[in-house]
C-alpha cells in the first residue's frame, strides 16, 4: 500500500495547488462550480481577509505516489471562543479522492490541531465565520452547485461517518418554479401588511443611490441573527471586505429594501442572477474572458439565487416576508427569471422556510456539518 503524506501548505506554489485541487478532482463533473482563483487567494491573505486577524488557520495537502489526492484547512475562530464560549476546530476546504485512507489522514490533521490547542471537538466543513460556505452535500449531487454552496462527491458523507463523525447541523435548499400569476390571497395579504404597518418598498434609480443602505443592511443582518447561539457579529473590517468582494456583482433591481413610515430600513433581501454557468465557463479566471460570461449572466438569465435576508426583530413574524417575496416575483417576472434557488437554510429554521410556502418549493438539496470529539 502506498504511503499517504500530508504536508502543511507553506509556499505560494503550494497554496495554488491547494486552490486548484478541486478543479482537477471535478474537471469532468457538470455540476461542480469552481470558485474564482483570485478570491480564494485573497481568502488566505491577512491583508484581504479580516477574519485572519482573530482566527488561527492552517492548510494541508495530501499526496500519494507523488500526486495530490486531498486537501483540508483547519481553523480556530478566536471570537467564537471568546464571545460565545464555543471551543472547536473548524475544518473546511476539504476535498479528497474516494480513498478512506486519504480522508482519514486529512481528518487526523484536524484532530492533531485540536489537541495541540487544547480543544476537544472538530466540526466541518465550515469556513472562518457563519457567513462562509458550510456543510457537505448529502442530497442533490445531480444538481448544479451555486456560488455560495459547497459541491462534493456522494462519497464524502459516507467517509465522514465511517471515520466516526456524526451529523451536527443540517441545512435544506429549495428550488421554486415561479407561477405565471400570483395567487390572489398573496397579493391581498401583501397590501394588507404594507397598510397595517405603514411600510413601503424603496426604489433605486442607480447602484450609487443604493450605496448608503449597505451599512444599515449589515447592521440589520446582525440584528436578525443575534438571537442564534452560534452567531458572532461582523467586525467593521469584515463588513468592508464583503462590500469589496460582492458589491460589484449586485444589481440594484435584484435588491429589495423595505422602510417604515420614518424611512428607516426594517427589512431587505438580496437576490442575484445565477452565476453558476458563468463560473464554469470562466474556469476560475476573470481574465481574459471570464468577465464576459459574468456580464452575459447578469443580462439574461432564467435562473436566480436567493442570498441574504434581514428583518428587524420588531417586524419578524408580522408578514413582512410576504412583501419581500411579492417584490421578488415582480422583479423576476420583468427579468424573465423562471427559477429561484434558495440559499442553505438551517433545517429547523421554519420561520425562513415559511417564506416559500405559497410557491410549491421543492427541497432538492440537503447538506450537513459533521463533528467528532477528540
Amino acid at each position: 500500500m502506498s504511503e499517504i503524506q500530508v504536508m502543511e501548505v507553506k509556499s505560494g506554489k503550494e497554496l495554488m495547488e491547494f486552490i486548484r485541487f478541486p478543479m482537477e478532482l471535478y474537471k469532468n463533473n457538470k455540476n461542480y462550480v469552481p470558485s474564482l482563483i483570485q478570491g480564494e487567494r485573497e481568502t488566505w491573505d491577512p491583508r484581504e481577509n479580516p477574519a485572519l486577524a482573530y482566527c488561527k488557520a492552517k492548510q494541508f495537502l495530501a499526496r500519494k505516489d507523488g500526486k495530490t489526492v486531498g486537501r483540508i484547512a483547519v481553523i480556530i475562530n478566536g471570537k467564537e471562543k471568546e464571545e460565545l464560549g464555543i471551543s472547536k476546530v473548524r475544518f473546511g476546504w476539504i476535498d479528497f479522492i474516494d480513498d478512506l485512507n486519504v480522508s482519514r489522514a486529512l481528518l487526523e490533521k484536524a484532530e492533531e490541531f485540536a489537541k495541540a490547542n487544547g480543544i476537544s471537538k472538530i466540526e466541518g466543513p465550515m469556513g472562518f465565520t457563519n457567513l462562509d460556505k458550510a456543510g457537505t452535500l448529502t442530497m442533490g449531487f445531480d444538481k448544479m452547485a451555486t456560488m455560495i454552496g459547497i459541491y462534493n462527491h456522494d462519497y464524502y458523507p459516507l467517509h465522514f461517518e465511517k471515520l466516526g463523525l456524526t451529523r451536527e447541523k443540517e441545512w435544506v435548499e429549495y428550488e421554486i418554479v415561479f407561477p405565471e400569476v400570483l395567487p390572489e390571497k398573496v397579493v391581498k395579504f401583501n397590501e394588507l401588511i404594507k397598510e397595517k404597518y405603514q411600510l413601503r418598498v424603496m426604489k433605486f434609480r442607480s447602484k450609487k443611490e443604493f450605496l448608503p443602505l449597505v451599512d444599515p443592511m449589515f447592521k440589520l443582518l446582525d440584528q436578525t441573527y443575534s438571537t442564534l447561539s452560534t452567531y458572532t457579529p461582523l467586525t467593521p473590517e469584515q463588513v468592508q471586505s464583503y462590500k469589496d468582494k460582492y458589491f460589484s456583482l449586485l444589481d440594484k433591481d435584484f435588491i429589495i429594501c423595505i422602510a417604515d413610515k420614518d424611512d428607516k430600513l426594517i427589512a431587505f433581501a438580496v437576490t442575484m442572477p445565477s452565476y453558476s454557468e458563468a463560473l464554469q465557463k470562466a474556469n476560475g479566471q476573470l481574465l481574459p474572458f471570464g468577465w464576459w460570461h459574468f456580464l452575459q449572466a447578469g443580462k439574461k438569465n432564467e435562473r436566480a439565487n436567493f442570498y441574504l435576508i434581514g428583518i428587524h426583530p420588531d417586524y419578524q413574524k408580522r408578514g413582512v416576508t410576504s412583501i419581500i417575496f411579492k417584490e421578488i416575483y415582480d422583479i423576476f417576472k420583468r427579468k424573465g427569471v423562471k427559477y429561484l434557488e434558495t440559499n442553505p437554510e438551517l433545517a429547523d429554521n421554519k420561520a425562513i422556510q415559511l417564506l416559500w410556502q405559497d410557491y410549491n418549493p421543492v427541497n432538492h438539496k440537503r447538506r450537513a456539518t459533521f463533528s467528532k470529539l477528540v
